[in-house]
């Protein structure tokens, strides 16, 4: 196997939460609102960082579609699946889009808003 080289994303993205490759930036995010066999999952406009399954037909809550698993690039796990093609003509701005499961990956955080910071005493407290 070759090596990976993995594309970096700028701005705020989430990424892989086993081997935090980055996997799609936070202005991307279609909707907050779908859901997976394990709770929340995002749909995003673009996904990098992943290899895509073989395609099949999969029963989900909005009909029948035809979608491909996604996979991490740097860890090999699944994150989602990516929509190919759907029959309902309501559901079609899904198609070409990725589902990620939003239990398999991790929001960054910049230094900057780091909300995990611990307030220190000051010296005149400590005296």
């Amino acid at each position: 196997m070759g090596r990976v080289f993995l594309v970096e994303l700028e701005g705020r993205a989430y990424r892989c939460r086993l081997c935090h490759s980055p996997l799609a930036l936070a202005e991307d995010v279609v909707s907050k609102s779908f859901s997976c066999s394990r709770g929340k999952a995002y749909l995003f406009n673009k996904a990098v960082n992943i290899t895509v399954g073989p395609v099949e037909e999969r029963m989900m809550i909005s009909g029948m579609h035809t979608v491909s698993d996604i996979f991490c690039c740097g860890c090999g796990q699944i994150l989602g699946w990516k929509y190919i093609s759907v029959l309902d003509k309501t559901q079609k701005y899904k198609e070409g889009k990725f589902v990620l499961e939003r239990w398999r990956i991790a929001e960054e955080v910049n230094d900057e808003f780091n909300m995990d910071a611990r307030l220190s005493l000051s010296d005149a407290e400590n005296a």
